[in-house]
């Protein structure tokens, strides 16, 4: 049985992830999980995130999804170590942009845009103390960004 992959976000933001997953992976059977009832994640707290990714982990993992990939910033820095430790399905993230930036930046100064919930969770503080600690972030919460795009 051809397995599906299944998708998740607080809306349809990740679409665009679906769609290169279905430009990868043409043979392969997916999922798409909108969680259009309780967007934006990005004010909400990191508990309220975590008890949601559960609630939409449990339901890909009643349609008998093989793999999970979290296609929102918010879920991924707030949760997925959670979803991680306590599933024994394989888990993709969004990973913030950080250690490209690092990379590529002439002036040690990086502008990073997104939701109060990615900046505040545990995934983005990691990967910014891993990899800018010798940078100067410059955050700026995406105020109505998210309302935007649904």
């Amino acid at each position: 049985m051809n397995e599906p992959i299944g998708i998740f976000d607080s809306g349809v933001g990740g679409l665009t992830v679906w769609k290169e997953i279905v430009n990868m992976l043409p043979c392969e059977s997916t999922i798409y999980l909108a969680d259009s009832l309780n967007y934006p994640y990005g004010h909400k707290t990191n508990q309220e995130i975590i008890e949601l990714s559960i609630k939409n982990v449990e339901f890909l993992l009643s349609k008998k999804c093989k793999i999970i990939v979290v296609a929102c910033n918010t879920a991924t820095s707030a949760a997925i170590n959670i979803l991680r430790s306590k599933y024994s399905i394989t888990f993709v993230g969004m990973e913030p942009a950080v250690k490209p930036a690092v990379i590529n930046s002439k002036t040690k100064n990086i502008g990073i845009l997104a939701t109060e919930g990615t900046f505040n969770g545990n995934h983005f503080q990691n990967t910014s103390g891993k990899f800018a600690t010798e940078m100067q972030l410059h955050l700026q919460i995406g105020y109505g960004l998210v309302e935007f795009v649904e």
